[in-house]
């Protein structure tokens, strides 16, 4: 007898623990902020905090792209966003990924201020604004002036391919989905040299509202040329309310003109 109450009364706890849950999460639902038309108010500056710009799968901490630098830039380990920890790769991308990552201060597309793609754009360390419209929604990142516009609920298709792709919008409920498609296959996923192919890859982002100023951020990335299936990454964004927050123009493009063109110049000139 003992024995069966104890597990009605665990059962009985279990489903009280669902119900205020559920509760809470339709409470909150209610009470999120909203625009004029009804959608989670999701306008404003975010920016992401981790380690996943270094590296999307799990890593130890290690030393920087310059030893004279000590702790200054050494690359900070972390627990990985990548569900299940690993990517899929396919044995001939797998030996690509190496590859890259052995010399990635030359290969990184980011260290040359090209664009960064989709979805990395999302948690390089720079804030990024999203502004809401019926029509359209733009996505606008501090990072070399970056910009992607959301065409909402449009069956438009990429006609062309571009580094932040073609990005088509809905909701549902009250997520925010972006299929991303279209992209070149210039652009990696970090540091690590964690890439994919071109027209082949589809991203598909979901921009969930956790609380007021946290933002559960998701992408399920689909290459079959590049991975065995299709694989996931999540994190949280986190609202910006430093006082006149705004996004500072980092137009890296000057920075790296040495680094690019500086064997151009002539012997002797400065």
């Amino acid at each position: 007898m003992k024995t069966h109450f104890s597990k009605f009364i665990i059962g009985a706890a279990s489903a009280a623990v669902v119900c205020l849950s559920s509760l809470s999460t339709a409470a909150f639902a209610q009470n999120l902020p909203r625009t004029p038309d009804g959608k989670p108010d999701i306008n404003g500056i975010w920016q992401t905090m981790g380690s996943a710009h270094w590296n999307l799968e799990p890593h130890p901490a290690s030393v920087g792209p310059i030893v004279e630098a000590g702790a200054l830039l050494a690359i900070p380990g972390g627990l990985g966003v990548v569900e299940g920890g690993r990517i899929p790769y396919t044995p001939a991308a797998l030996e690509k990924k190496k590859a890259n990552q052995a010399d990635w201060i030359s290969l990184d597309p980011v260290v040359k201020c090209y664009l960064p793609g989709v979805p990395r754009a999302t948690y390089l360390p720079h804030p990024f604004q999203i502004i809401l419209a019926p029509d359209a929604t733009l996505i606008t990142y501090e990072f070399a002036g970056a910009d992607r516009i959301v065409h909402m609920d449009s069956d438009l298709e990429a006609q062309v391919d571009s580094w932040m792709g073609h990005n088509v919008g809905r909701w549902e409920g009250d997520t925010l989905v972006i299929d991303v498609t279209g992209q070149i296959g210039d652009t990696w996923f970090d540091h690590a040299g964690n890439h994919h192919s071109g027209w082949s890859m589809h991203v598909e982002e979901r921009y969930t509202m956790l609380d007021a100023n946290t933002i559960r951020y998701e992408a399920t990335i689909t290459d079959p040329e590049t991975f065995t299936e299709p694989w996931k990454i999540e994190m949280p964004l986190y609202r910006r309310q430093d006082k006149n927050m705004q996004l500072i123009e980092f137009k890296c493009v000057e920075f790296v003109e040495e680094l690019l063109y500086g064997h151009l110049r002539k012997a002797g000139t400065n």
